[in-house]
């Protein structure tokens, strides 16, 4: 369920903060210009992000001009969220995938955040964005998955589809959901999901690891 969600949003991406290649700006730009979060430098970014120059240049003028201030708050990430599931409710589900790209718990994200997050959405290996995925699911850091965490997650992405989940579900229906993904991953049965154990029951997935890698894109610049 969770990389349909990504699917609607990496096309936005491409659209909306690759911008056309005939468009020009200064590579140093990414090095001078004043914004309201301390820029690493763009020499940082490509050491660190599977992108190259080119491309965080061409990133960075469109984060830009979609978010002139050069940070994004949450009510702003969610309300772009909600552009893609009017049909639903996604705010539970946006806040944890905000968090996810918080990544210094600022309550804000700015370029080097989005920039790192989307490198492995968009180029990272197989192992990178499953690990991606767990610790999204690892709601409160502690290295497992509970199964309230999951049905919160679960109950999140359900609330996305609104009208459109069929068949409707209840909160019993997702706890049982919840309890048949339980059987299949908890190896051990000590009732939590280790990140091994669901690296290898997802990479014994064909369709997990065939919708995980089909996030992998390339962006015009």
């Amino acid at each position: 369920m969770f990389r349909l969600k990504l699917r609607k949003i990496l096309p936005y991406v491409n659209r909306h903060i690759f911008i056309n290649r005939n468009d020009d700006y200064g590579l140093d730009e990414i090095e001078t210009q004043v914004t309201r979060y301390k820029s690493e430098g763009l020499d940082s970014l490509c050491r660190n992000t599977k992108f190259t120059r080119q491309e965080l240049q061409v990133m960075y003028r469109g984060f830009k001009q979609e978010c002139p201030s050069g940070i994004v708050n949450e009510e702003t990430f969610k309300e772009i969220y909600a552009q893609f599931f009017p049909q639903g409710d996604t705010g539970t589900y946006a806040h944890y995938v905000f968090k996810m790209f918080d990544l210094q718990h600022s309550g804000t994200i700015c370029f080097e955040d989005f920039v790192r997050s989307l490198s492995i959405l968009a180029r990272g290996s197989l192992s990178e964005k499953l690990r991606w995925t767990f610790t999204l699911y690892d709601i409160n850091g502690d290295g497992v998955i509970s199964k309230d965490e999951m049905c919160s997650i679960v109950s999140s992405v359900y609330s996305i589809m609104g009208k459109y989940a069929n068949p409707a579900v209840d909160s019993c229906a997702i706890r049982d959901h919840v309890d048949r993904i339980f059987k299949a991953m908890d190896a051990n049965n000590d009732g939590v999901i280790s990140v091994d154990e669901f690296m290898d029951s997802c990479l014994k997935n064909e369709a997990v690891v065939h919708g995980v890698m089909a996030l992998d894109t390339s962006f015009c610049v």
